[in-house]
């Protein structure tokens, strides 16, 4: 225990779990929960509605507008936009086979129209920004629109997404934009959907809404493919909150408030995050910010203004706080001055970053706050599986959640995990032979991911992550590569210079790899590097080199095999490519869809004798 561990965590209500085990002969094991799930709502709407009668002053959704002020709208006015809305979806015969589409990213209007679909009984989708924004064929786009078929399309503003429009929606489908014209493209005012209310018609169509109503489809990231459409019934978001709120049992002590950049096309920002606001009647500030070099700034500034009660990132997210909780005092006092918790999803969170911010923490307020993550997917609504904040750990996954039950399954030396419970999908729209193999005969939802017990003779101390199964390999001596674990071992031996790592070596003799920078990192350790330098010069600068020749040739002295010896490296020079499914717009790397598109930089990385740019660990040679 270090100065900073002995410091106590920020106590926080929370909800523990004990489970019962059941062992099978053939090695499956079934862990449950001891504790029934409570009861939940038919309808997640019916929670806003609660809200706006009970607590109508208080903000339900704000941005930033123009001015540097916030647009802020409460539960008791958006009420009736909700209202005037769902009336509009009604009018236009808006249906699963119709649904409605959104392009553009978090704002209060999108906010608005979803929370009116989903009232209403309509389903809708919100796509990626970055299908329509950042790829160059929109090809993810245009498949993304002939598999739902929407009767509406809403984009935020129409002159910005017109390209997009005129490739890949076709005419006869009504766009509807806050602002904008789009060209010579008919567009829809929103302010004309707010025109009229039918009362009658959106009560009636709310009270036929029911726990198996299709509530929004969530695209898959593609990554192994074509995006799927995962359905996302009523009762996967109702249910999914009643555990949230049985597990972060302080979120019944206050309504939370949210500051969030977390993109809503995503189950982590879209369902997890907007729904525990509603559920909890709490208020969300949308995060302009990105954790990105020129990103991360407003982010600063969003978080000076508005003290969050719960904080939700991605790990590249507290990376890039990290430097400026650091040195910005009102930033400091702010963040942490009412924060029960943080949460992290996606990846797992450097081992330098968490003692960061732990530090930071007990700098300012004399404790450690709990840092929570756990395991869960977009076919999960999220929520599955949680950590405690004693146990809370870079790698642990925690136990399931009261309402689910995991399976294990031995697949060769690992342990597949599966998952059922009413927050699981029912599966892809329209595509039955997808849905199929998406599940076992007991109706057990794959994961594909594999889970290694911390104690083999206690499960109840939960559960490590163990890669993904699709993910593993074997070398040329037959020897297993597991590549999550090796992928977490070798971006913490290069930390901060290195954000993620690909492995490589599929039926090769050693184990190489492809080194994707974390630029803020790089930039700290090597000032020479302005801003404006290209990832060619940065890849180029031999101070870089340097540093990471040497934390390669650490990491090779630790190695116990061939599966944990990375011989050689190469940094990557070029962005990983969206349109390729090479990358998702929350940073997350494909590990698959990059060794296939990068063919040729891992025979790079094999060339005999080596070429110039290829890093070669000193214990490898």
């Amino acid at each position: 225990m270090n100065a900073v561990t002995a410091h106590p965590l920020r106590p926080i209500r929370f909800g523990g779990t004990t489970v019962d085990v059941e062992r099978r002969a053939d090695g499956t094991v079934i862990v449950r929960p001891c504790a029934p799930l409570s009861p939940y709502p038919d309808r997640l709407s019916d929670l806003f509605v609660h809200w706006a009668e009970t607590a109508p002053d208080r903000v339900f959704v704000a941005e930033r507008k123009a001015n540097d002020g916030w647009r802020s709208v409460t539960y008791g006015e958006a009420l009736p936009v909700v209202l005037s809305l769902g009336t509009a979806l009604l009018k236009r015969g808006l249906s699963a086979e119709r649904p409605l589409a959104i392009l553009s990213g978090n704002s209060v209007d999108h906010a608005l129209l979803a929370l009116a679909a989903l009232h209403a009984g309509v389903p809708y989708c919100a796509i990626s920004p970055a299908y329509s924004l950042v790829s160059k064929d929109h090809g993810k786009l245009k498949h993304a629109i002939a598999l739902l078929t929407p009767g509406l399309v809403y984009v935020e503003d129409a002159d910005d997404y017109a390209g997009a429009l005129n490739d890949a929606v076709a005419t006869d489908i009504e766009v509807v934009a806050s602002r904008g014209q789009a060209g010579v493209r008919p567009v829809t005012p929103l302010a004309a959907l707010l025109r009229e209310v039918d009362g009658p018609a959106v009560a009636a169509a709310h009270a036929a809404t029911g726990p198996d109503t299709i509530a929004k489809f969530l695209l898959t990231s593609g990554s192994t493919g074509v995006p799927k459409a995962v359905i996302n019934t009523q009762r996967m978001l109702s249910a999914n909150q009643v555990m949230l709120r049985e597990t972060l049992a302080f979120l019944k002590d206050e309504p939370p408030v949210i500051v969030d950049w977390l993109p809503w096309n995503h189950t982590f920002g879209g369902n997890h995050n907007v729904g525990l606001t509603i559920f909890n009647g709490g208020s969300l500030y949308i995060d302009d910010g990105k954790p990105v070099p020129g990103g991360i700034e407003a982010t600063v500034r969003n978080l000076r203004e508005i003290a969050p009660t719960v904080y939700f990132n991605v790990p590249k997210g507290y990376e890039s706080l990290v430097a400026h909780l650091r040195t910005d005092e009102v930033l400091r006092r702010s963040f942490f001055a009412r924060l029960h918790c943080m949460f992290f999803a996606g990846a797992s969170l450097a081992s330098h970053v968490w003692r960061a911010l732990d530090e930071i923490a007990v700098m300012e307020t004399g404790h450690r706050i709990p840092m929570l993550t756990g395991l869960g997917s977009t076919e999960t609504a999220p929520f599955s599986m949680s950590v405690t904040p004693e146990t809370s750990r870079s790698g642990h996954v925690g136990l399931p959640v009261p309402g689910n039950e995991i399976k294990l399954v031995p697949s060769g030396a690992k342990l597949e995990v599966r998952v059922r419970g009413p927050n699981v999908t029912p599966g892809y729209w329209r595509q039955p032979e997808a849905t199929a193999a998406a599940f076992d005969e007991e109706g057990f939802y794959k994961f594909g991911d594999a889970l290694k017990p911390v104690d083999p003779n206690d499960f109840g101390r939960g559960f490590d992550f163990d890669g993904r199964i699709a993910e593993d390999f074997k070398l040329a001596t037959g020897t297993w590569v597991s590549v999550g674990p090796m992928r977490a071992r070798v971006v913490t031996a290069l930390e901060p210079l290195v954000r993620d790592v690909v492995l490589a070596g599929i039926d090769r003799d050693d184990l190489s790899a492809i080194l994707i920078l974390d630029l803020e990192g790089v930039r700290d350790a090597c000032p020479n590097l302005s801003p404006a330098n290209d990832l060619k010069t940065i890849a180029a600068d031999p101070a870089l080199r340097q540093m990471l020749q040497t934390k390669l040739d650490a990491l090779a002295r630790t190695a116990t095999g061939s599966a944990t010896r990375v011989t050689r490296a190469v940094i990557l020079d070029a962005a990983p490519s969206i349109d390729r499914g090479e990358i998702t717009d929350k940073g997350s790397i494909n590990q698959r869809a990059m060794l296939d598109h990068r063919a040729g930089l891992v025979a790079e990385l094999y060339a005999d004798p080596p070429l110039p740019h290829i890093l070669v660990a000193s214990q490898a040679t």
